[in-house]
């Protein structure tokens, strides 16, 4: 193919269109622009607003890549994979190999020549293909379980999986935004920290007129700011969003090849490819900081041995950049070279440009270690060569379009168009709206305070299933059907005029202070709730009460014990009886001896155990009746005439006796103690002992002679309530 003529600067192309732009005002060395804010963004963006929104939105393959890269946790995914399927591989190495045998069908082993192949064959790859079939597995398995883990707890919850989705993807686009603008806004400082610096008058001198030229042909009406790298070997050139720095080596090239260089980076200023590479390393800046680490060392100890190591201990982010980041980033970084060598051809330097690409092999060179993984990634040098020709030769018969500064910068355009923007508005109004209603929504029914409310209000209801939904503990193996019965029953007092006088909340857990009234005092409890980890209708995390019901402090061992009506089991096994909090009235059984005197039970909130005593008193009637039975008890005793009545209290000790009577003088006062509710032992004090006469004969020495005995005796024994009577069982001697 035939050379195209070389072009001078000072001329036009005949293949590209003459120009009819106002020239670049060169700027003076002495007086250097200003740089704070968006000073020196390049021209063609009706506002600064445009100029960022155009380079965010356009890569959106590498914004993708450098999204799921980063916040699904690909270099995390890729060494657990690694190492899940190493520790499969060896289990299936060893397992598979140990066993083939044994799995194959008897009647296959017994065939001739097959069954020795057979055997053969698993003998000598059994392992091997278990090994491999492990390695596979453990490393799928491995991969998918760090990239589910982060969802597993919102698994069940749709809309909570899809607001952590919408969650991760503003968190990294806010800080790509965030990265973009500390780019773009500190960018002079950050490149004086690099080594950059003004250019001095004589560069500036050299270098200036030729800058002012290119960007006049290219139809812009300002230059970026120009910064010097003191390197003078290497004739390179780096654009950023607001300034192109050129190496000292540069100086030293011809004004074409100069021009050519100069007109390649105004193109990536003007169509700014500096804010699309900020913006995918800010969505993408966990991993690129920790891209950054080994690609400086391998940059500053330049060794095999360095390398080795590096990659061992970084292997999981090297791959995930270079073999899902650097595919996805890698078309709009070829584009956008491809677009910046146009450059050369609209300005007239395409001999230039083509002397450099021949020469060396790029003369742009990384920034950071993001730059030489990613954004330093240029097309082949020949096939920049091959679209060089393509469009010098364009306008001729059957070539392709000319290249115009129309065709090269497309208009970025407003901000947005009207409808956009009534689009917009319409739907942040309808998600402020939804918002909004989402808000009050949760402030009526899911804050502390509502679940609070909600508690004593089904307390009030007397509703104990409602009740115990507000609690973190649900009463698990209590009783809870005997708990609602015990609520519903006549005598039941929940707590009333419920404030809560003050509520502190610490992330998932809150304290409240709650005075309210049970029966005629009024109390004050700290109750502490927990937020709930399951939502309701995937969208609200509700409150709940710590704790659980309160257990009463025993079994009840004796029937006939009534809580509001409702008799409770007798066991000492079985779901323990539990309360909710209020007032309780508690009766016990009553018998001919006793009667139990109606009790209060009082139970607070928040309090774990429940105090139940009953205390049975005696029945004044009781005392009388018992008397009875033991004077009716020694009445039958005294009708005997005997000196030793069999289970009576008195005998009689004289001699031999003829003939014996007794009689009663004074019957004791008994003192009766409760044992039980239908028991009580029966005694005699010492002072009130009962008094009886004996009288008759004795014989004497072969004579007979009367005698008359006056002694003290007491009563014991046991009185029992039988029915409606009361019986009497003395002690035995």
């Amino acid at each position: 193919m035939t050379e195209p003529p070389t072009v001078p600067p000072e001329t036009t192309p005949p293949t590209v269109p003459q120009l009819d732009v106002r020239a670049a005002q060169p700027l003076s060395a002495h007086t250097p622009p200003p740089t704070g804010g968006f000073a020196d963004r390049p021209p063609g963006y009706p506002s600064a607003l445009v100029w960022l929104r155009a380079g965010i939105l356009r890569d959106w393959r590498g914004v993708v890549g450098a999204f799921l890269a980063t916040w699904f946790y690909l270099p995390i995914a890729l060494l657990v994979a690694f190492w899940g399927g190493l520790a499969f591989g060896v289990a299936g190495l060893f397992a598979i190999g140990a066993g083939a045998n044994d799995q194959v069908p008897q009647v296959l082993r017994d065939a001739p020549l097959i069954g020795s192949l057979i055997e053969a064959f698993l003998t000598r790859s059994g392992g091997v293909l278990g090994g491999v079939a492990g390695f596979a597995i453990g490393f799928l398995v491995g991969f998918l379980v760090v990239l589910a883990l982060p969802w597993l707890g919102v698994a069940d919850e749709p809309f909570a999986l899809l607001t952590g989705l919408i969650g991760t993807v503003v968190a990294a686009a806010l800080i790509g935004v965030i990265y973009t603008l500390y780019r773009v806004l500190l960018e002079p400082r950050l490149l004086v920290v690099s080594g950059a610096r003004q250019p001095s008058r004589r560069e500036d001198a050299r270098l200036r007129p030729i800058l002012d030229d290119c960007a006049r042909r290219l139809g812009l009406p300002s230059v970026p700011r120009l910064l010097m790298e003191d390197d003078p070997v290497l004739s390179n050139a780096r654009t950023y969003a607001r300034h192109v720095v050129v190496t000292t080596a540069v100086l030293t090239e011809p004004d074409d090849e100069v021009a050519a260089l100069l007109s390649h980076e105004l193109v990536h200023w003007r169509t700014g490819d500096e804010i699309t590479s900020a913006f995918v390393r800010g969505v993408g800046l966990p991993l690129t900081l920790a891209h950054a680490l080994p690609t400086w060392l391998m940059r500053t100890f330049p060794h095999p041995g360095t390398n080795f190591v590096v990659f061992v201990f970084f292997w999981p982010v090297l791959l995930t950049m270079r073999y899902v980041v650097l595919p996805l980033h890698a078309r709009d970084v070829r584009a956008a070279e491809y677009r910046a060598d146009l450059g050369a051809v609209l300005t007239g330097h395409v001999d230039g440009l083509r002397r450099i690409l021949e020469r060396r092999l790029s003369f742009e060179t990384g920034r950071s270690g993001w730059d030489e993984a990613v954004c330093a990634t240029h097309p082949p040098h020949e096939l920049r060569l091959d679209a060089l020709e393509r469009a010098s030769l364009a306008g001729a018969p059957g070539a392709a379009q000319p290249v115009t500064a129309d065709g090269l910068f497309n208009p970025a355009g407003p901000v947005g168009t009207r409808r956009t923007w009534l689009l917009v508005g319409a739907l942040t109004l309808v998600a402020c709206l939804g918002t909004s209603g989402l808000g009050v929504v949760q402030w009526a029914f899911f804050r502390p305070q509502a679940a609070i409310d909600g508690y004593f209000a089904a307390l009030a209801d007397r509703d104990s299933d409602a009740a115990l939904g507000y609690l973190t503990d649900q009463g698990s193996g209590a009783d809870t059907k005997l708990l609602a019965q015990l609520l519903r029953g006549k005598g039941y007092q929940p707590p009333t005029d419920v404030k809560i006088s003050s509520l502190e909340r610490d992330g998932d857990s809150a304290t409240a202070t709650v005075a309210y009234r049970l029966g005629d005092a009024r109390e004050t409890t700290t109750l502490t709730l927990r937020r709930e980890d399951e939502t309701t209708a995937g969208l609200f995390h509700g409150w709940r009460l710590s704790g659980g019901p309160t257990q009463l402090n025993a079994a009840i061992a004796d029937p006939g014990v009534r809580l509001n009506g409702v008799e409770l089991p007798v066991a000492t096994e079985g779901p323990p009886v539990v309360l909710l909090p209020g007032g309780y009235s508690a009766t016990g059984p009553s018998s001919a001896l006793s009667e139990t005197p109606t009790a209060t039970v009082l139970v607070g909130p928040g309090e774990t155990a429940a105090v139940l005593q009953l205390a049975p008193v005696l029945k004044p009637a009781a005392i009388e009746a018992v008397e009875a039975r033991v004077r009716a008890w020694l009445d039958e005793c005294a009708k005997q005439t005997v000196a030793a009545p069999p289970g009576c209290p008195f005998r009689y000790y004289g001699g031999s006796i003829q003939k014996i009577t007794w009689k009663i003088l004074e019957y004791p006062k008994l003192a009766v103690e409760l044992t039980g509710p239908a028991s009580a032992q029966v005694s005699t004090p010492t002072e009130t002992q009962g008094r009886v006469e004996a009288s008759g004969t004795t014989t004497y020495f072969g004579g007979s002679s009367p005698f008359k005995d006056d002694n003290a005796f007491t009563v014991a024994g046991v009185a029992t309530a039988d029915g409606d009577n009361v019986t009497f069982r003395p002690a035995a001697d």
